[in-house]
């Protein structure tokens, strides 16, 4: 038995044993099939012409130049089990695979290869035990419901987006109160190590803002409360902001030389007229309405789609197969760490910062694998049971766009896409897409409350001074 590269093209039809020329397929237990091949001997008569002229290359025979020795003078000289050999190791493979095509098999792992004729003369005959995707029948895809955690705009948020517009215009002011979160306090710092000063622990003049935590949590804890003049001391451990000096205990003395808190600039129509395109309070109001809406909505729909793939897998009547969660797991690995490798940060750096376990983290990204896994199962039974198709001219507007990312001409593209043999691909991709987009259309939509939601998005006006979004506020 041996090894060969997993080759996926379409599906595996559900019929028991399948003449196709010189190739049939047996349908095994579960969602594993048994590929037989019969080459004729004649045609693995050039495979092993070309085995020759490999070996030709690759000795040296007195009297020849590299790669012209006759096949006889080489046959006689190292026999023909040589060549034979070679033809199978080298032949095997482009045969599986013509016999994948030929199947129209959609395999999803290495097959097992056993010779069972052919291996010393004659016709060659081999079985590829080999894992398929399975294809499976879904029902009430069409009746999904499907709950969000979602709430329409209030005043609350509105008056949130506003404050953050008026933080853009904010007054220091001098102030003797003691200093709370929110203020700033004017300090001279010193942190030492051993009693040996840090250089990057150490400032004078330093505005600090109290309760931001942009040093260590317990120069926050220490300014709360203080004023001016105030001298003082406390010892705190490096949080892991600090890279390699995380960890190190530090002694601090600091100064409170001024405090300062915030003065927003009062909310008036006059105001609002000096700093945006409105004229009145109300209408920022309404334009911030607006802007959380469409900010809310988009966020809505975007869960929707998860929320209804979450669903879809659940109707998907099969166990996901192992071959491929361990793709999916291996896809969403290699895209988290070139995430974090553009941030200069390392899986275990990662898993530290976010304060899990490995054997967690692998067993949260299992698990997402597994119900990444149905719930494709569950949109190509969608396709199929719906009929849906990826037209012509939707493909080329795929290709279009992967043209446009790659910085290549759509023919180039198209020709790549051709000689690699994933048009078919591409086409199956757009057709999941239509897929989701169906079964989004056709969910049931409701609130934690049961209420039904209407996700459209109103009509947007543009400002020249855009309202933050509800994460940038909160920062």
């Amino acid at each position: 038995m041996q090894d060969l590269p997993r080759i996926g093209v379409a599906k595996v039809s559900p019929v028991t044993v399948i003449a196709l020329m010189n190739h049939t397929i047996e349908q095994l237990e579960g969602n594993v099939v048994k590929l037989t091949v019969a080459v004729p001997a004649d045609e693995f008569e050039t495979a092993i012409d070309a085995a020759f002229r490999k070996l030709s290359f690759e000795v040296k025979i007195d009297g020849f130049r590299p790669g012209k020795a006759p096949r006889r003078i080489l046959e006689a000289r190292f026999g023909p089990e040589v060549a034979r050999e070679q033809a199978l190791k080298d032949g095997l493979p482009e045969y599986y695979a013509d016999a994948v095509v030929a199947s129209d098999l959609d395999t999803i792992a290495p097959p097992q290869i056993e010779i069972t004729a052919g291996e010393e003369t004659g016709d060659l005959e081999f079985n590829a035990v080999v894992e398929v995707r399975p294809v499976v029948h879904v029902t009430g895809y069409d009746t999904l419901r499907v709950e969000l955690d979602y709430a329409p705009v209030d005043d609350a948020a509105i008056d949130a987006q506003i404050d953050a517009m008026r933080e853009r215009f904010v007054d220091l002011e001098a102030s003797d109160d003691p200093l709370v979160d929110g203020d700033y306090a004017e300090i001279d710092i010193t942190g030492s190590v051993d009693g040996e000063p840090v250089d990057t622990l150490t400032a004078s003049d330093y505005l600090y803002e109290v309760g931001s935590e942009t040093v260590t949590p317990s120069l926050d804890e220490t300014l709360r409360g203080e004023k001016p003049g105030a001298i003082l001391e406390f010892t705190d451990t490096l949080p892991e902001r600090f890279g390699e000096q995380a960890g190190t205990e530090v002694s601090f003395k600091l100064i409170v030389k001024d405090a300062k808190h915030k003065v927003l600039p009062e909310l008036t129509d006059t105001w609002v007229s000096e700093v945006t395109e409105f004229e009145t309070i109300d209408a920022l109001r309404r334009d911030a309405d607006m802007r959380l809406s469409v900010v809310r909505k988009l966020q809505a729909q975007m869960a929707l789609r998860d929320r209804v793939l979450e669903e879809l897998a659940g109707l998907v009547p099969v166990e996901p197969p192992e071959p491929l969660i361990g793709q999916e797991m291996d896809r969403r690995l290699r895209d988290l760490m070139q995430r974090l490798e553009a941030d200069g940060m390392s899986i275990p750096q990662y898993l530290m910062a976010t304060g899990q376990e490995q054997e967690a983290f692998l067993e949260g990204l299992r698990s997402g694998a597994a119900n990444a896994v149905l719930a494709d199962l569950g949109l190509r039974a969608v396709v199929d049971q719906e009929a849906i198709e990826a037209s012509d001219e939707e493909l080329e507007a795929e290709i279009d766009r992967l043209a446009q990312r790659l910085g290549d001409k759509p023919a180039k593209v198209r020709r790549d896409l051709d000689r690699r043999g994933v048009l078919g691909a591409v086409r199956s991709d757009i057709a999941r897409g239509k897929a989701l987009e169906f079964l989004v259309d056709n969910a049931t939509v409701v609130d934690s409350e049961g209420n039904a939601l209407d996700l459209k998005l109103p009509e947007v006006i543009a400002t020249d001074e855009p309202i933050q979004s509800e994460e940038e506020s909160q920062e």
